[in-house]
């Protein structure tokens, strides 16, 4: 469920920033081109018009790329954004002094969407939309001001079309970086429900290994007890054995501590509990804390070989866990003569390697995996 919330949350992040492209590249190609054309004898210099043209389709270009790339806007913005006021200046230098507030002087009501998509998802995107728009709206105010376009129906034109162009550029970026915050917090009350459920599941965990030891720890008391209550001879080899046998797992069980259960130490440890019943004597200093993240594989290959070894015990047996942030050994030192083992080490696909050395009839496992 965390993982399929978290796609949502990049696609929202994905489709709203295309989403910015895509309108100033509708606008500048249905809008920007069609009143270049249709207008061209309006221009004084329509040449410089079209010029202006293909440079803001460069700045698009480039402001698309680096939202497909990051998701946010290209890092040399600044340039990118001096370009893009120059178109302005450009298309407005190109038309006619009447023609300043007309349709053929797009370029003032259009680079705002270039501001858009070059300051998206940038750490200031407030401050880099705010100062481009206010810059392109004092080049249009200097200019009508140089071309005595001052009196009240062109001021009147000038604010309809500044306030127009700035709410919807500011309020399509205002809204979409809201939507993002929103799903950006939902995943993260994902993660933090994915964490107590992973919290709760282990207390279980816990819980229940506890009182599988306590009742293990009964056990063996209780038949030593009831052995020697019926009256076994405690100078009898087989009771010394089984009292020997009972000490030493009741020392274990009274040692283990699994506070994070981790399933290498739980395999161990049932299979120790099955040695046990075997009545062979398993010696298993505590295992330690919490071991690394293994990657797959990687904990089937440590066990295996260990494992068989302690499977075939006939007597006694010695298991070690070693751990540190990079690093697993699994030992195990058993008399089991049937083991067949290898003269040099064998060096499993996950990276483990597994060592071998027989000495009498004692048998010496131990498997090991070295992390990057």
């Amino acid at each position: 469920m965390t993982e399929e919330i978290e796609q949502i949350a990049r696609r929202y992040a994905r489709y709203t920033a295309l989403g910015a492209v895509v309108i100033a590249a509708v606008w500048h190609l249905g809008y920007d081109l069609t009143v270049t054309l249709t207008g061209w004898s309006s221009f004084r210099w329509p040449v410089v018009a079209l010029a202006a043209w293909i440079v803001y389709s460069a700045v698009l270009v480039v402001g698309a790329l680096a939202l497909s790339r990051t998701g946010r806007g290209p890092g040399r913005i600044r340039e990118l954004a001096l370009a893009a006021l120059a178109v302005d200046v450009a298309v407005i230098a190109a038309v006619r002094p009447e023609e300043l507030l007309g349709i053929s002087d797009w370029g003032w009501g259009s680079v705002g969407w270039l501001a858009v998509m070059l300051s998206w998802n940038r750490p200031r995107w407030k401050s880099e939309v705010t100062a481009f728009l206010a810059a392109n709206a004092a080049i249009m105010l200097a200019a009508m001001a140089v071309s005595g376009s001052l009196d009240r129906v062109s001021i009147a034109k000038y604010l309809v079309v500044i306030a127009g162009g700035v709410t919807m550029q500011l309020g399509y970026m205002a809204g979409c970086h809201m939507l993002i915050a929103r799903a950006e917090e939902t995943v993260l009350l994902a993660r933090r429900l994915a964490a107590d459920d992973a919290w709760r599941e282990s207390a279980q965990r816990i819980h229940a290994d506890r009182l599988r030891r306590y009742e293990a720890i009964r056990d063996v008391a209780d038949g030593l007890l009831k052995q020697l209550a019926n009256g076994a001879d405690p100078g009898d080899a087989r009771v010394r054995e089984d009292c020997t046998a009972g000490a030493m797992r009741l020392r274990r069980l009274i040692t283990e501590r699994e506070d994070v259960p981790d399933e290498l130490v739980s395999v161990l440890r049932e299979r120790i509990d099955a040695a046990e019943r075997r009545q062979v004597l398993v010696t298993a200093p505590p295992f330690g804390e919490r071991l690394p993240d293994l990657p797959d594989g990687v904990r089937e290959d440590l066990l295996r070989a260990p494992v068989r070894a302690l499977d075939g015990a006939r007597t006694r047996a010695r298991v070690t866990v070693s751990a540190m942030s990079t690093m697993v050994s699994v030992a195990v030192v058993a008399d089991n003569e049937d083991l067949p083992i290898s003269p040099a080490p064998v060096r499993e696909p996950s990276g483990v390697v597994v060592s071998y050395q027989r000495q009498g009839g004692e048998v010496w496992v131990n498997s090991v995996w070295q992390g990057p």
